[in-house]
């Protein structure tokens, strides 16, 4: 499985998390794996990034609303929200995966699952907090 396939997996169970408030981390991740057999042994980064993004919500929402202007996490879709949780969890937090390619899979998954103005948005969003991430 590629990076990019993951990292979709990984918005998609984000996602999920929306719809399912009645539910805890744990058991949207577990039915999500089993329901569509996905192997998380073999790509460790899926459960990484899904659990660090759950674990740290409070703070990326924090960050992301920083550098939106009056778009709080909140007014945003469920999409580019999940997107830029996702996106500002790896600039924060993996290091090893470089910003350029941050930035550009999460606008590749708004132009896959937003309207079209949702990648410039996110591009900017994100721009910004990767020079905080930077420092």
């Amino acid at each position: 499985m590629t990076r990019k396939e993951a990292r979709d997996i990984v918005f998609t169970l984000l996602y999920e998390c929306e719809f399912q408030k009645d539910s805890d981390a744990e058991t949207v991740f577990a039915v999500s794996v089993e329901n569509r057999e996905i192997d998380v042994e073999a790509d460790a980064y899926i459960s990484a990034a899904y659990y660090g993004v759950c674990t740290h919500r409070e703070e990326l929402d924090e960050k992301i609303a920083a550098y939106s202007g009056s778009w709080k996490p909140e007014r945003m879709s469920r999409i580019a929200r999940n997107i830029l949780r996702l996106a500002a969890y790896e600039l924060l937090y993996m290091p090893e995966i470089p910003r350029n390619v941050v930035i550009n899979e999460a606008v590749e998954l708004a132009k896959r699952y937003e309207d079209e103005r949702a990648p410039g948005f996110i591009n900017g969003i994100l721009h910004a907090l990767s020079e905080e991430a930077r420092k």
